[in-house]
């Protein structure tokens, strides 16, 4: 225990810490296949893929290949109804905020939020990951008569095992029938959450379900005394030298913790290489020990050939052996991919909302970890 400590220790102040920037260097310098990467950048630029707007890959701490591609959203959008930050076609929200730098990440942000409530724990915060959920939401509504409400915990929420009653798979997002899409339309979408019905007993079951991540965002807000937006400007963007980003409100003023947090590409790739470095940063830790390791652990099925965690996807990939790659994945082609065996974090931004080609994430891991030598 105490040489794998050390060795962790050394490993990590070795590190090259991009708080102030991303350095450069080659692919060959890192042991990546340049033509490989670039083949994936001209299927990319091609529209193969549909509307990718950026390709970043980052190995040992170097990024050594970045690409961008611009399409012209407003022609795309044009027709597309009436404007508003809900709206998937106005382009003055999506995919750019105010068409600045700043990338919407959708779901991206449950693994944003999923690592606050880490670091809320990591600075006193009284959350048991095990306990009864409902005490932490004094001042809402809530259904205790069911005792299945009343054994909901935290990590079920995390692992969104709930058990609450929740669709927004089977029906589009802009379909008013899509629960995500309901409560997006309510007035307090906290409580529209915690009025629902148990469909399940919590732990039973992987259900999507991103009410269950603004839950989380309440949890913060009530745990921390700030909006997730400010504890993580204070205690993860701010130790990160993130500089700017964009976090949308609910109707009452918290956070968007479910999907509406924008960041840049660069800006994103911190937080993964915040979990490669297992929550350390610069020789601070910002997220508790073991944080990482359990937030990335593919102990839930999912349904399909992947599995869940808190709030992060882990993918299957052949590399030396049959392995997990650590991945936050949002609506339109946002995709973070963290693969420790590797020393590679990769970002993937995209808009594929229509009917055409989108990137699918597994190929763009798959192709990744192609490049590597």
């Amino acid at each position: 225990m105490y040489s794998m400590t050390l060795a962790l220790s050394i490993a990590l102040a070795a590190a090259d810490w991009p708080t102030r920037g991303w350095k450069a260097s080659t692919p060959e310098a890192e042991n990546v296949d340049a033509a490989v990467l670039e083949a994936f950048h001209q299927e990319l630029a091609s529209g193969k893929h549909g509307y990718v707007d950026s390709m970043l890959v980052i190995r040992n701490g170097r990024i050594v290949f970045e690409k961008t591609y611009t399409h012209d959203y407003d022609r795309l959008f044009e027709g597309r109804g009436e404007r508003g930050p809900y709206n998937y076609y106005d382009p003055d929200w999506h995919p750019y905020y105010r068409k600045g730098p700043f990338h919407t990440m959708q779901s991206v942000s449950k693994s944003v939020t999923s690592a606050l409530i880490g670091i809320a724990k990591h600075n006193g915060a009284p959350l048991d990951l095990d306990a009864a959920v409902l005490p932490l939401f004094e001042g809402f509504r809530t259904q205790g008569d069911d005792p299945r409400w009343s054994a909901l915990t935290l990590r079920h929420l995390l692992t969104m095992t709930s058990g609450i009653e929740w669709d927004e798979t089977t029906v589009d997002y802009t379909d008013p029938k899509n629960s995500c899409a309901a409560m997006e339309g309510s007035e307090n979408w906290v409580q529209f959450v915690l009025d629902q019905k148990m469909a399940a007993d919590p732990g039973k079951s992987f259900v999507y379900n991103s009410g269950v991540t603004e839950l989380l965002g309440q949890i913060v807000k009530n745990a921390t005394g700030k909006d997730p937006d400010a504890f993580a400007g204070e205690h993860l963007f701010g130790p990160l030298g993130v500089e700017g980003w964009y976090w949308k409100k609910t109707p009452t003023g918290l956070s968007d913790t479910e999907g509406g947090l924008y960041l840049t590409a660069r800006d994103l790739a911190k937080i993964g290489y915040l979990y490669l470095k297992d929550g350390v940063w610069e020789g601070k830790r910002i997220l508790p020990e073991g944080w990482v390791s359990e937030s990335t652990a593919p102990a839930i099925v999912s349904g399909r050939e992947r599995k869940y965690g808190f709030q992060w996807w882990l993918l299957p990939y052949e590399g030396r052996e049959r392995s997990w790659a650590q991945a936050a994945l949002g609506y339109g082609g946002q995709f973070l991919f963290v693969v420790p065996e590797y020393e590679i974090v990769a970002v993937f931004t995209a808009w594929n909302i229509y009917d055409g080609p989108s990137l699918a994430a597994p190929l763009a891991l798959e192709r990744v970890i192609d490049s590597v030598r």
